[in-house]
């Protein structure tokens, strides 16, 4: 049998040799669910691979609720706004499920269900999404970080809907789309697109170096092409390159540099001050460092809605863990958030099933995190925008400028 032939009308049934076929599905298709159980019915696969990872696989078949305890244990780890990418990347995809009549992975799980009743062994072949996330955030530039929450938090939801049936028949659609998801975050795009496609070819091969039997392996329609040429071209990644992909990016030490510099200007300055006796430049200093600080942080958690109360902390707190970057003024204001409106057992489960972005402002355990990540994102700001304005002061009293 040759390479890439295909079984089926539908082009996203590949065989690649005698014992292994590749699926491409959507994830919030029917047809894709229909194809899978087809699939697997008449292939008759002696292992079935899917495109999961162990966390994703636990939200499809046993999905829990967010508590308070694990609300504050986000808060306290400082992934909050880790956590708001994937709810915002998820809620996209139940979006466009909506309209489909499929909860996103619902083929994937169907895969699973298939196999466990008829007794075929289930392998997961993609990367732990976590790290996926961690490696495609720190890939991306500051630009492209805030072109993506635009363009998942702010973008217009009442825009064209996508026919997913087309994408699937048509490979040049499907890849055009791909390729203009790259283009919002291109960092983004070779963690999210390349590198998984890697991942998940050399997960296929350890399979098919452990077993002797036919393997179905089903994955996003989008990866298809990244798969079969890793497989097609002998370059199936190594034990060593499996962990390499797995690995949290290394983070650069110029935001840390600039986080810890702010204040030990700060201090140096006023300390400089009180020694020359400019008490005048010394008032003036304080004042933009706790105006700034406390305006920008309160802003953001307002627009996150927070409680008033909320934003006060926010605000008082800012200027403060703005001189020790080890805590953070978003993490008080997400605590007091937490205490003030406490999420109920529907607001969790609403969250987990989050259809909508905007409900993320609408829904109890989404506005803890949005004041937790907005407070901070304020709160870096307004010590940022304070730190250039007294170093300018600081130079200019020092005669450097």
């Amino acid at each position: 049998m040759e390479f890439g032939e295909i079984m089926t009308s539908n082009s996203n049934v590949i065989d690649f040799d005698d014992s292994l076929r590749i699926i491409g599905t959507a994830h919030v298709s029917s047809k894709s669910v229909a194809l899978v159980k087809e699939q697997i019915s008449e292939y008759g696969p002696d292992v079935v691979a899917v495109e999961l990872c162990e966390s994703r696989m636990a939200s499809l078949t046993r999905p829990e609720s967010i508590d308070s305890e694990d609300l504050l244990k986000i808060i306290n780890d400082g992934k909050a706004a880790m956590i708001l990418l994937q709810t915002a990347l998820s809620a996209e995809q139940r979006r466009m499920g909506v309209s489909t009549g499929e909860k996103p992975g619902a083929e994937l799980l169907t895969a699973v269900m298939e196999a466990r009743a008829a007794d075929i062994p289930v392998e997961l072949v993609d990367r732990d999404v976590v790290s996926t996330l961690r490696r495609a955030w720190g890939r991306m530039s500051i630009r492209e970080k805030w072109r993506v929450l635009d363009t998942l938090l702010w973008s217009d939801e009442d825009g064209d809907e996508v026919d997913l049936d087309e994408v699937l028949e048509d490979t040049d659609l499907l890849s055009n789309l791909m390729e203009e998801a790259r283009s919002v975050a291109p960092g983004a795009g070779e963690v999210l697109i390349d590198e998984r496609d890697e991942f998940i070819a050399g997960r296929i091969g350890q399979i098919r170096d452990s077993t002797s039997g036919k393997i179905l392996a089903i994955v996003g329609a989008g990866h298809i092409g990244g798969i079969v040429e890793h497989l097609s071209g002998g370059e199936v990644a190594n034990l060593e390159r499996m962990v390499e992909l797995t690995e949290k990016p290394r983070k650069s030490v110029w935001p840390r540099l600039v986080m810890w510099g702010i204040p030990v200007i700060l201090v140096s300055a006023c300390i400089w001050m009180v020694q020359n006796g400019h008490f005048s430049d010394l008032r003036d200093t304080a004042e933009t460092w706790l105006i700034l600080n406390a305006v920008l942080a309160g802003l953001g958690v307002a627009i996150a809605r927070g409680h008033p109360l909320s934003v006060i902390v926010g605000a008082v707190a800012s200027p403060i863990t703005s001189l020790n970057p080890t805590v953070a003024a978003g993490w008080f204001a997400g605590y007091t958030q937490l205490k003030v409106a406490s999420p109920t057992g529907k607001d969790a489960s609403d969250f987990l099933t989050l259809d909508s972005v905007s409900l993320l402002w609408n829904n109890r355990v989404g506005r803890v995190l949005l004041v937790t990540a907005l407070g901070n994102i304020g709160s870096s700001l307004g010590a940022i925008i304070a730190g250039g304005a007294i170093f300018g002061k600081f130079a200019e009293l020092l005669g450097l400028i």
